[in-house]
């Protein structure tokens, strides 16, 4: 989760919103991204899919059936079912995300009957990752108050 937590840092530093997301096979980092969606002007690059796709890539695979993808905020809908189509073994995510954790917060992917199931961990160094989004957003809205 450290490694998660340095993207997420990244993101903080970069002005996007700060998730970050790293694939383990076995007790290797095969990949690390964070959030590129401001930077890029794209809503579609989500920490977890820039992830996905680059460790498909490196395996040269379309299932990661094998892979761990540890995540410092709970995936959504979207960043779920990317994780769904790709049979990811596991996900470990640090903080819940009330309004779109798609892992049990506000649904349950695992619960709608695909043809994957995720085994799950979640609150592993939760409150540092909660308290990273919290400083973002206070900053956020402290810069946007004092704009004209």
């Amino acid at each position: 989760m450290e490694a998660a937590l340095q993207e997420a840092e990244y993101a903080f530093a970069l002005g996007e919103v700060p998730v970050g997301a790293v694939a383990v096979l076995g007790d290797k980092i095969l990949a690390r991204a964070h959030n590129r969606i401001e930077s890029l002007s794209d809503p579609l690059r989500h920490a977890e899919i820039i992830l996905l796709e680059n460790v498909r890539l490196l395996l040269g695979q379309k299932w990661l059936n094998h892979v761990e993808v540890y995540v410092t905020i709970e995936p959504c809908i979207f960043c779920a079912g990317a994780m769904v189509l790709t049979r990811v073994k596991r996900i470990i995510f640090g903080a819940h995300e009330p309004r779109t954790g798609a892992f049990g917060s506000k649904a349950d992917i695992n619960t709608v009957g695909l043809n994957h199931t995720i085994e799950v961990t979640a609150g592993i160094n939760r409150q540092r990752c909660a308290a990273l989004m919290q400083e973002f957003f206070k900053k956020v809205r402290r810069e946007n108050k004092d704009q004209p």
